[in-house]
């Protein structure tokens, strides 16, 4: 299967105001998540775009990965239930990796998206990095370009690569 990869970075932080929560009882936790906790989120989130990266790791790789002082989670919540996951990696610092970021598919196209990118975007720039970076592709949500250049993402690399189906 080839793949069309878009990378993408932020040079600097968000300059316009914060955006606000766009319906009532909305909520973001940084947080450390278990093993069982973050694959149920995971899974919910990427299945429609076969996010598997992390499934294919072995449990102990992944749980080792999960418990590392350089990767922040986001957790959005709407009433308490979680809807939305952003990973973000500072292994390279002073660059920052946004690893993984999305929404449960029935929260998609109610605002709940740029406003939880928004707000892990303020988060991360407080460890003052000189870019945070990521990579999309023809995989992911039809949105998520413009939903990341809208946030002040800029693509700087696209490129095809085949990977196994």
């Amino acid at each position: 299967m080839l793949l069309k990869l878009t990378y993408m970075q932020q040079l600097s932080p968000p300059s316009r105001d914060s955006l606000h929560p766009p319906k009532p009882g909305v909520h973001v936790s940084r947080m450390r998540l278990g093993l069982k906790e973050y694959l149920s989120l995971y899974e919910s989130i990427g299945r429609p775009y076969q996010w598997d990266e992390r499934l294919r790791l072995p449990t102990q790789r992944l749980a080792e990965i999960l418990e590392s002082e350089c990767l922040d989670h986001f957790v959005l919540e709407l009433e308490h239930q979680p809807i939305g996951l952003c990973e973000f990696d500072r292994t390279a610092l002073p660059e920052i990796e946004l690893v993984n970021f999305g929404l449960i598919p029935s929260m998609h196209g109610q605002g709940l998206g740029s406003y939880f990118l928004d707000h892990c975007l303020r988060e991360a720039w407080k460890h003052g990095p000189v870019r945070i970076w990521l990579h999309t592709d023809t995989n992911d949500h039809p949105s998520a370009i413009r939903v990341y250049s809208n946030a002040g993402f800029e693509a700087y690399l696209e490129r095809v690569e085949e990977f196994p189906d």
